[in-house]
């Protein structure tokens, strides 16, 4: 009986997870952030000229498999791929009928018609070898056969061209690199990035890893976390090729929710090998701004191997959004019996912990305010939580001065008002200013 009753436990508690970690809805333009709420910051002029459309292209890559429907078309599925795929996408505004409409309610407020937005198409350009590259033993060292090797570098230096291509089509050497959550399919991927991207003033090119999250079943969260635990190879090789690419410039990253882990696992083996390399990970990886939106991490893991390893000193900054409402990421604690770094209160860290982090100057940590017991998905959905991502990836400003005016409590956690930053801003150009107060 008591089995049984776990079982039902489970079951429920596995039923609101789902419910609740998703992006939703996702196939609509989310409500404009406060940030254009006055008319002006948007900027749209200083879009570059080939951004300036309402069927914008998309980078992505994924290692999810693919089916290959009847009409030609192909469908990328919630099962894993040993290969990595490298395509261009395109996601449509619809009800919208040119750039300008778009702009215009860009500045619209909240009660205005909101565009939905689709994913009009995409076709892969690369398909990578099949990982792990077949081996042997030489000499006493283990090496990779040499035609694989000659394989894999051909398809690499495809990549570099293709994305190097992109950075000049779109006239800017950032690449805005977003990572999704659990329950997430592909399109919800490309449409999440587009809202990001969009809000966030164009002014990059935008790249979506998708691993094969949205597992049916059951224990379908248990599945997506183990898919997670295997895309952490593929998002390493895929920060690498990109840093490779000359025309690259920085790299900022956006991560939500479970692929916060996939994430800053990565970028954690990544950073201590370039140290083991004898080299700055900063200036070799590229590293730009690091968010991590409602992040489904293990506090724990958090402390021990990034805060410990000081693996967030290799970037700009790194904003971590938290809701300590967040029910879905409550339910992931109940799940895991461990606390969850997106729902982080001052009662969380240890005493001095917040101080000390404040010293070093690169970690934030912002609570958002009326995020609301179901919102797991606040960093796009909420104007105020859109807003303060939308400055930090164009100003690279630190929260508190001028140009993110955010408050800092007696805890040493960030504060985000439902109504920030209305108001509260001068007319400023907010393209990477890089105020540093």
């Amino acid at each position: 009986m008591a089995i049984l009753s776990e079982r039902i436990v489970v079951r429920l508690l596995l039923a609101l997870l789902i419910a609740g970690c998703g992006v939703s809805p996702v196939d609509r333009l989310a409500k404009p952030p406060n940030l254009y709420s006055t008319g002006r910051n948007y900027q749209a002029e200083r879009v570059p000229e080939a951004q300036r459309t309402v069927v914008p292209r998309l980078l992505y890559v994924t290692n999810r498999s693919q089916r290959l429907n009847g009409d030609g078309s192909v469908t990328y599925l919630a099962e894993r791929s040993d290969s990595m795929a490298f395509g261009t996408a395109e996601v449509q505004f619809t009800r919208v009928d040119d750039w300008p409409e778009l702009v215009a309610l860009t500045h619209a407020n909240t009660s205005g018609r909101l565009p939905r937005l689709k994913v009009a198409g995409f076709r892969d350009g690369i398909r990578f070898s099949k990982t792990p590259l077949p081996a042997e033993r030489r000499g006493g060292r283990v090496v990779t056969e040499t035609q694989a090797e000659r394989d894999y570098a051909a398809y690499a230096a495809e990549f570099r061209k293709a994305v190097a291509a992109e950075v000049r089509r779109a006239g800017s050497g950032r690449i805005l690199l977003f990572v999704h959550g659990f329950n997430n399919d592909f399109d919800e991927a490309l449409t999440t990035l587009a809202n990001i991207w969009h809000y966030s003033g164009r002014r990059s090119v935008p790249m979506a890893f998708s691993w094969p999250a949205g597992s049916s079943g059951l224990f379908k969260y248990f599945r997506d976390r183990e898919a997670g635990d295997f895309s952490v190879f593929h998002l390493k090789e895929t920060l690498d090729l990109l840093a490779s690419v000359p025309e690259v410039e920085d790299i900022d990253i956006v991560a939500h929710s479970r692929g916060s882990d996939v994430a800053a696992t990565a970028l954690r083996e990544l950073v201590i090998r370039e140290r083991g390399r004898g080299v700055r990970p900063k200036i070799t990886l590229k590293t730009g701004t690091l968010v991590l939106a409602a992040p489904d991490l293990d506090v724990g893991i958090v402390r021990q191997r990034l805060m410990s390893e000081r693996v967030f000193a290799a970037f700009e900054q790194v904003n971590v959004y938290i809701n300590p409402d967040d029910q879905a990421l409550a339910i992931a604690s109940i799940l895991t019996r461990e606390a969850r770094f997106g729902r982080l209160d001052a009662s969380d860290f240890a005493p001095g912990e917040l101080a000390a982090l404040k010293k070093v100057g690169l970690v934030h940590f912002i609570r958002v305010e009326g995020a609301g017991g179901s919102g797991h998905s606040y960093f796009r959905d909420n104007p105020g939580a859109m807003s303060d991502i939308a400055l930090a990836l164009r100003t690279r400003a630190f929260p508190g001065g001028t140009l993110r005016p955010l408050e800092l409590d007696h805890d040493n956690i960030w504060t985000l008002h439902p109504d920030y930053p209305l108001e509260r801003l001068p007319d400023l150009d907010l393209d990477f200013v890089q105020d540093r107060r």
